[in-house]
């Protein structure tokens, strides 16, 4: 019975080391990508799990994140607890999970998906883990927003993996993760700042000081705004999607002008769990509408 607990805990360690809540939402991305690619549904077992070769993939380079950071995680509250920093996970057990992961992905892409999805995939994963992580994080206060390319990925993933080749339309659904990463990344830094100074990371907050990270957090949600409405206006979506997306961004707004006049930590947490909402909320809207536009009308 306590080697069985042993197991469970060191599973359930593993399974905490490839953020499975960041890789949710880059999974539901990912579908809404495909979805908005008007695959057959006799192709969607396939699709299904080209998702999963995808969710894979991006869990593998979370844990390769986790590895590379540890040092820094060990600095900073919010990372403290991560199984490689309490030593409950060794590196070499680490290194093998993700590339477990990555492979068991890579074939999955291979098999039930096609060969520019699954090159995507793998560059986005380097993208993140090696690009990111090693490189930009620690040398540059764009880190966010060079390295957000790599986060913005999931739905041209999920429309590579539906229809063989990327769009127009795919690359808007970039633009929208693209635009909205830095405004909800700079919120997490600006309440998280002294976590960043301890770990030597140049996080805006730290380099440019509070008052100018909350102007570029305003600013960016109005350029934000503004792209959102590119499918609706490439009559990608219908006017349900735009309804929601009129609201949402409402919201978003009104925080980020709200922040901006009077700074407090609790606000700049407050907008990043809604930034996460937000991009949930309004993939699921592009989802609804797609999904009312095939059987409504």
């Amino acid at each position: 019975m306590q080697t069985l607990a042993l197991n469970s805990r060191s599973l359930a360690d593993l399974w905490a080391l490839g953020k499975p809540k960041v890789v949710s939402l880059i999974v539901f991305c990912a579908a809404v990508g495909a979805a908005m690619a008007q695959p057959q549904w006799h192709d969607l077992p396939q699709l299904t799990l080209a998702l999963v070769g995808i969710g894979l993939i991006a869990m593998g380079a979370a844990a390769m994140n986790c590895l590379f950071e540890r040092d820094k995680d060990a600095n900073m509250r919010r990372t403290q607890a991560r199984p490689l920093v309490r030593g409950v996970v060794g590196t070499r057990e680490a290194a093998v999970y993700a590339g477990a992961l990555t492979l068991g992905g890579t074939w999955l892409l291979l098999v039930f998906a096609n060969p520019l999805a699954t090159w995507l995939t793998l560059a986005t994963c380097f993208g993140y883990a090696v690009v990111y992580t090693r490189w930009l994080k620690p040398a540059t206060p764009q880190n966010i927003v060079i390295g957000g390319a790599a986060g913005a990925m999931p739905p041209i993933l999920g429309w590579a993996a539906a229809s063989g080749h990327v769009t127009a339309e795919a690359t808007v659904l970039f633009l929208i993760i693209y635009t909205w990463t830095p405004p909800h990344f700079w919120a997490l830094a600006l309440y998280r700042k002294l976590d960043y100074a301890k770990a030597g990371l140049p996080m805006l907050p730290n380099t440019h000081g509070n008052e100018f990270t909350r102007l570029s957090i305003l600013l960016y949600t109005f350029v934000l705004a503004a792209v959102t409405l590119i499918p609706f206006a490439l009559s990608c979506s219908g006017w349900l999607y735009l309804a929601a997306a009129l609201w949402l961004n409402g919201g978003f707004i009104t925080r980020a002008w709200q922040l901006n006049r009077n700074y407090s930590d609790e606000a700049a947490r407050a907008l990043f769990f809604f930034s996460i909402r937000y991009l949930s909320w309004l993939f699921g809207a592009l989802l609804v509408d797609r999904l009312a536009t095939l059987f409504l009308f």
